[in-house]
């Protein structure tokens, strides 16, 4: 075989299978709620003590939290950064 890949790209598949929006969806979320995860850590801050520092309720933050919860709004994630120090910064890029 010469080929050095075989077969689609995966997100060909994923179109082809209508799910590239849902897989990149969770991926990012997963990517935040990490990036929130490891912030936390390096601040000692317990999941309490960053909801009261965002002003929001526990369950909100672990709603945050879940990497499997896309439905996570521009509001609550900059209220997060907000609670870290941090700042959020997006990128768009042609596919």
């Amino acid at each position: 075989m010469n080929k050095k890949n075989i077969g689609s790209r995966l997100d060909d598949l994923l179109i082809e299978e209508d799910m590239l929006h849902e897989a990149t969806a969770i991926a990012v979320k997963r990517v935040i709620a990490w990036q929130i995860e490891q912030a936390m850590i390096a601040q000692n801050l317990t999941k309490s003590s960053l909801a009261k520092k965002m002003k929001t309720s526990r369950a909100a933050l672990n709603r945050l939290l879940d990497q499997t919860d896309t439905s996570l709004t521009l509001a609550t994630l900059a209220s997060a950064a907000v609670a870290l120090g941090k700042k959020i910064q997006f990128d768009l890029k042609p596919t």
